[in-house]
């Protein structure tokens, strides 16, 4: 089939699993009772096949096609959303639960994999230019679906079912999804791919490659401590929102804050990505670096302000949110830009790769303590603590900046 039969399904079911091991699973156990400590601390490890990814994305282009390791992965995402629906209202639900959102993250980063490489295999040089729009705005419309409105629904049903029902049966419907879009991707992906003889060295090649760079110290350091103030608020802001005015929070609904954070939040994210693209593209990264680090930062404060007003007004609730993903997104544009810098030259693909390992790193350090903080310090004191580890996001970009053009 066509590419405009695919692309858009491929890239709209990559952002379901991930967004579901994210974000719906942290939604999900705080409404089920977790303490911050906990569901920080379970989520945070979710991180961790994307870290050691690049350790079996080898065996990926070794074995099998892309086009078998696609369809295989969403039918095992599938059954992990399965298993965590039918396990839910299990006396050991949080073990068996946690075991499934473990498979979904190996299948959903194994999907990465495969799908980039097929995206690239599949298509020649201009139609992957032109098809690039196509691919972001249905992954964008994926996080949108998955954090919005399955959250939302999930809201409705929670008002309608106890808690464990209502995300069982929104975690069946969307494995229900999965396993369509893996029927679908049987029939329309195309048969492309050729044998290849395996590579045992390849790996090894590419760390000497990474390891080797000019500066690769102050790259590390900017690479996992970049986003170290996000990775902390990233973790809270939704239980934040959840959690009662007495236990600090806002009191907000399920579907209030899928609202926020699924709509009006990645809306303000994409916008953000896109002016950032495109001031960059017109003068340079070097140029708008410190602005970027001052929008990825500064926005911050709105969490402590919310912290301490306890306000629940939802307009100016979604105001902030908005205001706080706007920035993200127009930052977030200088971290990924120097990635794609940083991995020019010999083996640029695999040096890219293991750049999202550190990055994932980046997230699941910092994402594991967080609960304990706001569970010592109170969501007050913790945002604060948020905003001050911005110095970090200050002080590593001094260090790139001499090296961006």
């Amino acid at each position: 089939m066509k590419p405009y039969a695919w692309i858009p399904t491929l890239y709209f079911a990559e952002a379901l699993p991930y967004m579901a091991v994210m974000t719906l699973s942290v939604i999900m156990y705080t409404n089920l009772g977790l303490s911050n400590t906990e569901l920080a601390l379970y989520t945070s490890w979710l991180y961790l096949p994307w870290v050691i990814k690049p350790l079996w994305s080898p065996l990926i282009d070794n074995y099998r096609t892309k086009r078998w390791w696609i369809i295989t992965m969403e039918v095992l995402v599938g059954a992990s959303l399965a298993g965590v629906a039918l396990t839910l209202p299990m006396s050991l639900w949080l073990q068996l639960s946690l075991a499934f959102f473990w498979l979904m993250a190996f299948s959903s980063a194994t999907h990465d994999i495969a799908a980039d490489g097929f995206y690239i295999i599949s298509l020649n040089k201009e139609e992957q230019a032109f098809y690039v729009g196509i691919r972001s705005t249905f992954y964008r419309i994926g996080s949108i679906f998955c954090t919005g409105l399955l959250v939302i629904l999930a809201g409705w049903l929670e008002q309608h079912h106890q808690v464990p029902v209502a995300w069982s049966i929104t975690m069946m419907l969307m494995g229900a999804l999965m396993a369509g879009l893996a029927g679908w991707h049987f029939l329309s992906l195309p048969e492309v791919e050729q044998n290849v003889k395996p590579q045992t060295t390849a790996f090894i090649d590419t760390l000497r490659v990474f390891f080797t760079k000019p500066h690769i110290i102050p790259a590390l350091l900017f690479m996992l401590f970049f986003r170290f103030p996000e990775a902390q608020l990233a973790k809270m802001a939704q239980p934040f929102m959840l959690r009662t005015l007495q236990e600090g929070g806002l009191g907000l609904s399920t579907s209030a804050v899928g609202f926020a954070y699924g709509t009006l939040g990645i809306i303000g994210l994409l916008a953000g990505g896109i002016v950032g693209g495109w001031v960059v593209s017109k003068h340079g990264l070097r140029r708008w670096l410190w602005p970027m680090v001052m929008a990825i930062s500064l926005p911050d404060i709105v969490y402590v302000y919310l912290a301490y007003a306890q306000s629940t007004d939802l307009i100016l609730i979604n105001a902030c949110v908005f205001i706080e993903q706007l920035g993200y997104g127009f930052g977030f544009t200088a971290y990924m830009l120097f990635l794609v810098y940083f991995a020019r030259g010999e083996k640029s693909t695999s040096v890219f790769a293991l750049c999202t390992a550190f990055q994932a790193l980046g997230m699941m350090l910092p994402g594991m303590f967080a609960g304990k903080l706001a569970d010592l310090w109170g969501f007050q004191q913790f945002f604060i603590w948020v905003c001050l580890c911005t110095l970090a996001t200050f002080v590593v970009s001094a260090f790139i900046r001499k090296d961006l053009k």
